[in-house]
């Protein structure tokens, strides 16, 4: 038997430092029970491992396994890493579907990690709360948050409140570190304290506001309430103030809905609206921004009207189907995953974003909730027709050379008819228009692709913007429609 060494990891998840050092450990043969992992600097009985003269051969681990590590390593347990050594070493030493036999001891401590730390990932996302914390010395809103995860799962974390808040700057305090996020990049740093972020801001009455308006009496379950949102949790979250009493005035407001007399619901009626509008004939674009602002949504839900961005007189126009669930939060159009998307093809085909208009076919963003998501959901024909009295001033006002719909949706809104995009994609006949009309897909389709097909049509959908700015750039024929 091998003499017993230490292996000296980093403190929290050392993704990295465990692989490297499992792959000399197995390919030098050296047993599970040889071997003590340590975090830092805590002692340790046997000498450390010396430093590794050059990098271990990589080990061929099925898939199970390789998906099994990364959050096991994430796991608070000082045991997980002599748990997969001895995982891996299994595996490597002929085991190869180890992982898939659910009743070895082994396998289901280890699922029981993975599952515990994916519940804590969902806990953060889900119990984290901004407070406001001043401005940078730019002059940008910081904002700061403090939580305490049960394992190291900020580095995983981390990325979606990027995701989720790109456009502000923010904190995530916890005891193990903190993270950083500039509006650019993100960066990791040293275990923060509580009282260095706000005990309260401003936001935080209409939350809880909002969040007693939305308290269903009639289904209220505090063991289920307490499962789904943990009393350790509770000092975070500023909305857990009003639920005891909420939970006392239960029964007296169920009470009361059972008393009042049912009442027929309210048929919404689009075109009395939208007859409204067209009577005020807007003479600006503005004015005609400011009838869609103080407009109700055909459909409820959306937090704003997102208007169009760009220049007036812009060589091209692209029009998109209506905002996602960032272009809602912000107030601007394409500024979601799809439109990070078609920025990065814009620049490669070398359209310049800012010279260019930017809107939807329908200005309210229409979607499904499913738990604590805004799920995207395709605009009707009905729909479309509402929106399409504002579309159409808005590009008079505009006045480009070019528009370029993108996706199924566009068209409809321009031309009144539904057309199959692989029938109608490049330039196009937009019915009578005083511009020119190119028909390509909407960024969201490549975002839905596999990943085997997405780059060969990625390249097809920069073709596309290629032509349409070469179309662009040719001048308007004396015999077009005006």
């Amino acid at each position: 038997m091998s003499a017993a060494r230490t292996i000296r990891l980093r403190p929290g998840a050392d993704l990295e430092g465990f692989r490297e050092a499992v792959r000399r450990l197995v390919h030098d043969g050296v047993a599970p029970e040889a071997v003590a992992w340590v975090e830092g600097d805590a002692p340790s009985l046997f000498p450390d491992e010396p430093p590794p003269g050059g990098a271990a051969p990589a080990l061929a681990l099925p898939r199970a396994v390789a998906a099994l590590v990364p959050p096991v390593v994430m796991h608070r347990d000082p045991e997980r890493y002599g748990l997969l050594h001895r995982l891996v070493g299994r595996v490597a030493g002929g085991e190869r579907h180890l992982a898939e036999v659910a009743s070895d001891p082994l396998v289901h401590r280890l699922a029981l990690m993975r599952k515990a730390v994916g519940r804590d990932l969902h806990k953060m996302h889900a119990f984290l709360r901004f407070r406001r914390a001043g401005a940078t010395t730019s002059g940008r809103e910081r904002f700061a948050a403090w939580f305490e995860p049960e394992h190291h799962i900020l580095a995983e974390a981390a990325p979606f409140f990027a995701a989720r808040f790109p456009s502000f700057d923010w904190s995530i305090l916890t005891p193990d570190g903190s993270a950083h996020w500039d509006g650019a990049r993100l960066r990791f740093g040293p275990p923060g304290r509580r009282e260095d972020v706000p005990e309260h801001d401003a936001f935080e009455a209409g939350w809880t506001g909002y969040y007693a308006s939305t308290f269903n009496p009639a289904r209220t379950n505090l063991a289920a309430m307490r499962a789904e949102m943990p009393k350790k949790y509770w000092h975070n979250l500023p909305e857990t103030a009003a639920i005891p009493g909420l939970v006392r005035e239960a029964g007296m407001r169920v009470g009361r809905m059972i008393e009042r007399a049912p009442e027929a619901p309210v048929k919404r009626v689009p075109a009395r609206a939208l007859a409204a509008m067209v009577a005020q004939e807007p003479a600006s674009l503005d004015a005609l921004n400011a009838i869609i602002r103080a407009s109700e949504p055909l459909v409820p839900g959306a937090t704003q009207a997102v208007l169009g961005e760009g220049p007036l007189g812009a060589r091209i126009a692209f029009v998109g189907e209506q905002p996602g669930d960032q272009e809602d939060l912000q107030g601007r159009p394409f500024v979601g995953p799809a439109g990070r998307l078609l920025s990065a093809a814009l620049r490669e085909a070398g359209i310049d974003r800012e010279q260019s208009y930017l809107t939807n076919a329908v200005k309210h963003f229409k979607f499904e909730a499913r738990g604590k998501r805004r799920i995207h959901q395709k605009p009707t024909a009905g729909e479309v027709a509402h929106y399409r009295w504002w579309l159409d001033r808005e590009l008079a006002f505009v006045a480009p050379r070019l528009v370029v719909a993108l996706g199924a949706t566009a068209v409809l809104a321009l031309t009144r008819r539904q057309v199959p995009i692989t029938r109608a994609r490049g330039p196009s006949d937009l019915g009578g228009k005083p511009y020119r009309g190119f028909v390509t897909v909407h960024p969201s389709y490549l975002l839905r692709l596999p990943d085997e097909a997405r780059g060969d049509a990625y390249a097809g959908f920069v073709d596309d913007l290629r032509r349409a700015a070469a179309l662009a750039a040719e001048p308007v024929p004396s015999a077009a429609p005006v």
